[in-house]
């Protein structure tokens, strides 16, 4: 088994990471109110802080365009900050379906995605995403997936994705690379244990091209996988 232990980074390393983040918003993204008030909300509304950066929710965006969905799965809404960049990607006629497991969390969510004006393009569905997905027959074939949920659950959602995407479906799975847990085969964290079980099924799916990224900024040093349908 790997051993690894975090590296004692230095604080200011952290500081540049944040000041990078915040001189790419400044440079190509400008300031967003909706975003803003979206993120204000979650934190009035008591939701945990571990939404997507800006630049990453830029991403997802340009990511959702470059595949020319039209149809949009997303499995983690928490607030609904994610899912506004990935409405907002929808070309005329898109549908996004959000899958979140808590009540209060979707109802923040759906006040977000109103005042943001995409309230209309998203079917927010509250439960278990496993029982959620397990319903999902018939449903048109999704274009794009993002999963940003339990990551002990991480293979599941992958395997479901495929099932309700087609070939050429794009998926992205957020992090995956956890400050380097992820090469910690003794640890007892379920969410290392369900992201190495990921790293594990993905290079044995014969269905699906991958790879991963490591990135640092807002959100500390952490990655994503990038896979697409066969």
């Amino acid at each position: 088994m790997t051993k690894f232990t975090r590296p004692p980074w230095p604080e200011v390393m952290g500081e540049g990471w944040q000041a990078v983040d915040n001189y790419i918003v400044d440079k190509l993204l400008g300031a967003d109110d909706a975003l803003a008030a979206t993120l204000a909300n979650n934190a009035a509304n008591g939701l945990p802080p571990i939404d997507v950066s800006a630049a990453q929710g830029k991403m997802l965006f340009l990511l959702a365009q470059t595949a020319g969905a039209k149809n949009i799965l997303e499995i983690g809404t928490l607030g609904g900050y994610s899912t506004i960049w990935l409405a907002r990607a929808l070309p005329e006629g898109g549908r996004l379906v959000t899958l979140e497991l808590e009540a209060h969390h979707a109802g923040v969510a759906r006040a977000n995605l109103e005042r943001a004006g995409v309230g209309g393009l998203v079917d927010i569905r509250v439960g278990p995403a496993s029982d959620t997905l397990a319903a999902m027959t018939g449903e048109t074939a999704f274009d794009f997936v993002f999963i940003d949920a339990d990551k002990q659950n991480n293979v599941h959602y992958v395997r479901e994705a495929i099932r309700l995407g087609r070939p050429g479906t794009t998926i992205v799975v957020d992090n995956v690379v956890r400050e380097g847990g992820v090469l910690d085969g003794d640890s007892g964290d379920e969410r290392i244990v369900g992201t190495r079980a990921l790293f594990d099924m993905l290079s044995a799916e014969p269905r699906l091209d991958a790879t991963a990224v490591q990135t640092v900024g807002a959100k500390k040093w952490d990655g994503f996988v990038l896979a697409r349908v066969r």
